[in-house]
């Protein structure tokens, strides 16, 4: 009996989540990941090119910020972060513990992220509120003077290129004089998928711009048993590419003749909960174009079609940043990197399995949305399209 014991608690314990979840950490990780997705929604309505944006090291720049804010100011923010009902006070200790658990072991070299708070010199910032950013939300405050715009544009783009790297050197390039609060966010991630693409098996393809525009571009290949689903709704596969740090890509790609932004549109927090526990395993070929994506951001207008509109008004309150009155923010800065390339270049190493038969193939040569997302937590990392891959 003792043996039957003692294999029922190891599959118990096999079976069971590898981390229990603070239910409070656990509401700040799907709050966050709605407002990523609303985001997301608001950037991509308003170019038909590429995107990518990183939810989780912006809601490191938004929950600073509102930990700086009082009054109307912090309830409306609150409300268009989609935070209403937590307890803002205890948001900077829930977001270190969303911070860990996000980013566990190998996720943490793969992913890069910075933050600052960027106030100006005539504002007295507490020294608490300075340790509560690099305590709490990984960041730093640095006062600046924006009497010199073009000073100031150097300091924060070398800030970032010192943070993140020589890909990240123009984070600005204009900047208003009358400026007098700035949050600034970066986002860097190289893809590390597992099962891994092996670069021998990459060559050129075709890739489907829109009916009048073709380019040629690398396609990755592999064999494998993935994860797949199938959304009848929004007329869209969803195919799952799990990552050897922890984290996996949902790649969403609409049906032939079903227009991209019409997919875009539906794109939830719950939409995407759903896909995930919809995925079967199935026998695929997969073809997926290799692609670096970079894009910057000003997030001002985007966020006020968010109903976040108070903190950059005249009347904003951000007296929870020290002795400051009459300031408002000014403008909210994001850039994202994301690289996805083959990960093994051995040709000795298999590629790919072998199969008795050809199972189907999934080839994204049209443009498509992707998830990038923490499993354990499914805290969401990266959103974005592919709508030319031979662009940044």
């Amino acid at each position: 009996m003792a043996p039957t014991i003692l294999l029922l608690s190891l599959l118990v314990h096999l079976l069971s989540p590898a981390q229990s979840i603070d239910p409070a950490v656990e509401d700040l990780i799907n709050k966050n990941a709605d407002f990523g997705a609303r985001l997301y929604r608001a950037v991509a309505s308003r170019t038909d090119s590429n995107v990518v944006l990183s939810p989780f090291s912006l809601s490191a720049g938004m929950l600073a910020l509102l930990s700086a804010t009082n009054g109307p100011t912090r309830d409306q923010l609150l409300q268009g972060l989609t935070l209403t009902g937590l307890d803002p006070e205890t948001i900077p200790d829930q977001f270190q513990t969303l911070k860990n658990l996000v980013l566990p072991g190998q996720l943490s070299s793969n992913l890069q992220t910075a933050m600052a708070v960027f106030p100006s010199q005539n504002l007295q910032v507490s020294e608490s509120y300075q340790q509560l950013v690099q305590t709490k939300f990984d960041g730093v405050v640095q006062s600046l003077s924006y009497n010199v715009p073009s000073e100031a544009v150097g300091t924060i783009n070398r800030w970032v290129q010192d943070q993140m790297g020589d890909e990240f050197q123009d984070l600005l390039s204009t900047m208003d004089p009358q400026t007098q609060l700035l949050i600034a966010t970066a986002a860097r991630l190289q893809t590390q998928f597992d099962p891994p693409f092996n670069s021998s098996f990459t060559q050129d393809e075709r890739f489907y711009v829109d009916r009048y525009h073709v380019v040629m571009v690398p396609m990755m290949f592999r064999a494998d048993k993935y994860f797949l689903a199938y959304d009848g709704l929004v007329k869209a596969g969803v195919l799952k590419l799990p990552m050897a740090d922890g984290a996996a890509m949902l790649v969403v790609l609409p049906d032939d003749g079903v227009d991209l932004t019409t997919v875009e549109e539906e794109v939830t927090f719950e939409k995407i909960q759903t896909w995930i526990q919809q995925l079967k395993k199935t026998k695929l070929e997969v073809q997926l174009p290799r692609f670096l994506l970079e894009r910057s951001y000003t997030l001002k207008d985007v966020l006020q079609t968010l109903d976040i509109v108070t903190v950059f008004q005249d009347d904003a309150d951000i007296s929870n940043m020290g002795e400051i009155r009459g300031a408002k923010l000014s403008q909210v800065h994001h850039k994202s990197v994301v690289t996805v390339n083959e990960n093994l270049a051995d040709v000795s190493i298999s590629g790919s399995r072998l199969f008795s038969t050809p199972p189907p193939r999934l080839t994204f040569n049209r443009p498509f949305v992707f998830i990038i997302y923490q499993e354990a937590t499914r805290g969401l990392l990266f959103m974005g399209r592919v709508t030319n891959p031979t662009e940044k």
